[in-house]
């Protein structure tokens, strides 16, 4: 099961210590999409926008990670003026290698920021990635996401009791 816990865990995109994680030397941030950035389907929003503008004056490079199809990502990254790779096929590591190749960031300087642990989380995990959970924006989300949210519960769980007794 620990293959599937984070790094580190946050309510919302809000709450990530940009500045700190900066400082410690990444330079380089894959973020998913849906229930991640905005709720699912949904276009960009004024809190996403602020918060990628938020990375950008911090200095990191950003790209978005996501399996939808190209229209949607790119629909979504252009207006925020950031790279991206479509149909990444998480949990394959293949999606993420390529978003640091295009930001031009190691495994060392990467960061990556999603909602569901057996997509984004694993996928990050894999491919050796430091990895951040988000608890979703939106709860109303497609059948199938619903149904992997039930797991997803007690692995965070068991993740959160570990944390408090000072796991790493």
């Amino acid at each position: 099961m620990h293959k599937l816990y984070p790094r580190c865990a946050y309510n919302k995109k809000e709450d990530i210590p940009i500045e700190k994680y900066y400082q410690q030397g990444f330079r380089g941030i894959l973020l998913d999409i849906d229930n991640t950035l905005v709720p699912h389907d949904q276009p960009v929003d004024e809190k996403a926008e602020i918060f990628i503008q938020r990375l950008k004056a911090a200095g990191f490079g950003i790209c978005l990670i996501s399996n939808n199809d190209e229209e949607r990502v790119r629909t979504f990254a252009d207006p925020l003026g950031v790279k991206y790779v479509y149909k990444a096929w998480k949990p394959s590591k293949k999606g993420y290698e390529r978003g640091m190749e295009r930001l031009g960031t190691n495994l060392e300087n990467t960061l990556f920021v999603g909602d569901q642990i057996f997509t984004d989380i694993w996928g990050a995990n894999r491919a050796g990635m430091y990895s951040i959970l988000l608890d979703p924006i939106d709860p109303k989300e497609e059948f199938q996401i619903v149904l992997k949210r039930i797991p997803e519960k007690i692995i965070k769980w068991f993740y959160l009791r570990k944390v408090s007794r000072g796991g790493k």
